[in-house]
């Protein structure tokens, strides 16, 4: 088959770019034109929504993954026409083309539909409720795959990070060398979940030919705070020789760290309906965590 991978530079399109590989010939873009090591690939504008039913009618893909979003929670704020072009508009122009001529789209979402409020692994059919304008340009561009009608499978993921590109683990190894005392918000719960996971697993699911659409959760196993990952990151980086020592990690609340946009206090998602449809086993983000590093080291 021919792949189509629309944010092939990111930090889970890098991860696809290796995991679809074997399934058949993979046709990356971005949206300036070339990859992270200068070879040219096609363009994808995300900013411009009406532009991608043309490179689609000229590429003719069998299978679309759209690894591309708007990711800066914060400048999402002050931005949101950009965010919703990126995450809700352009997403829902590939779901119509996709719909039109039978091909599946897989697309991927985030925690952040929902309010943090709750106590358990959120569902995927939990109320959704964001709490700033990411959330709702994701949230957003949920609803205008699925009322393409065309076939789908949605992804929510969350706390995503690789040993490329720009993500918290990568931001403590470096701030974390050159401190000796960290300060790290302990009270947001959640679940980190490595690209080459959620790259792992779908391309298992595109493997098994399946012919489902809807919404399924992919994130590792268990939960922590952002805290409790720093120190995770760090006993794990000193243990492989990339970082001298530990530094001290302060665990601080939220209120101590404010940012532009609201993050959920508790965003662990529940897995079930992905394990059980696909029959993935799905690692402790401790496991996923040892096997990126790896990769560093």
């Amino acid at each position: 088959m021919t792949l189509l991978l629309l944010g092939a530079n990111g930090q889970v399109g890098r991860e696809l770019r290796r995991a679809l590989a074997p399934l058949g010939e993979v046709v990356c873009t971005t949206r300036s034109g070339t990859l992270e090591d200068g070879a040219a690939c096609e363009v994808a504008d995300f900013d411009r929504p009406e532009s991608l039913p043309a490179l689609l009618d000229r590429l003719a893909p069998t299978v679309v993954v759209n690894a591309a979003a708007y990711t800066a929670v914060d400048k999402a704020e002050e931005d949101r026409d950009a965010a919703f072009r990126a995450n809700a508009e352009s997403p829902g122009a590939l779901a119509r083309w996709c719909a039109e001529h039978g091909v599946p789209l897989v697309h991927y979402s985030t925690d952040y539909v929902f309010d943090g409020q709750g106590t358990a692994p959120y569902a995927v059919d939990a109320p959704t409720a964001p709490l700033g304008v990411y959330g709702a340009s994701k949230l957003a561009g949920e609803e205008a795959v699925r009322a393409a009608g065309g076939q789908h499978l949605i992804f929510r993921t969350a706390w995503v990070y690789a040993s490329h590109g720009k993500n918290f683990l990568l931001t403590m190894l470096r701030v974390g060398a050159q401190r000796d005392e960290l300060r790290v918000v302990a009270d947001q719960i959640g679940t980190p979940t490595s690209a080459a996971l959620i790259a792992d697993v779908t391309a298992q699911v595109l493997r098994q030919g399946t012919k489902a659409s809807g919404t399924w959760h992919l994130t590792t196993a268990g939960q922590t705070s952002w805290h409790g990952f720093a120190e995770a990151i760090f006993a794990r980086a000193v243990a492989a020789g990339l970082l001298p020592r530990a530094p001290q990690v302060v665990a601080i609340p939220t209120s101590e760290y404010p940012t532009p946009a609201r993050r959920p206090a508790y965003s662990c998602l529940d897995t079930t309906t992905l394990r059980r449809d696909f029959g993935i086993d799905l690692p402790a983000w401790e496991t996923a965590l040892d096997s990126v590093v790896a990769e560093l080291r």
